[in-house]
């Protein structure tokens, strides 16, 4: 049974930080690409940050500098660390695993999320 579980959300002012963690079991870890989404007024989901299988990372631009994402194949975690937050940075963050499946075909999981708000 594959179990994705994200933690660390919060609520925070304008300018302080967070780390989440997504800490998944049920699968090789280490094989899946791993990315944190989050919501927008167009998307329900909107890609923040990836780690590939071979731990190459990159954050979308709206992020870009203030927040880091990378992973621990030891421990099966993914984490998200979020500085210098702003209020446009509130949403419920979810953690997502995945890889090439069948021919043509995807393997995806997904967790639940962690709220993340930011208001003075």
């Amino acid at each position: 049974q594959v179990q994705i579980v994200e933690s660390g959300g919060g609520e925070v002012q304008p300018g302080g930080s967070l780390r989440l963690t997504c800490a998944v079991s049920g699968i090789d870890f280490s094989q899946y690409h791993m990315a944190w989404y989050r919501p927008t007024s167009e998307k329900e989901r909107d890609l923040v940050a990836l780690v590939t299988n071979e731990g190459v990372s990159t954050v979308v631009p709206s992020v870009k500098g203030r927040f880091t994402v990378s992973r621990d194949n030891d421990k099966n975690r993914l984490y998200l660390q979020m500085n210098s937050l702003k209020p446009e940075d509130t949403a419920k963050y979810s953690c997502n695993a995945y890889k090439s499946g069948p021919p043509g075909g995807l393997l995806s999981y997904w967790g639940q999320g962690t709220q993340v708000t930011v208001s003075s």
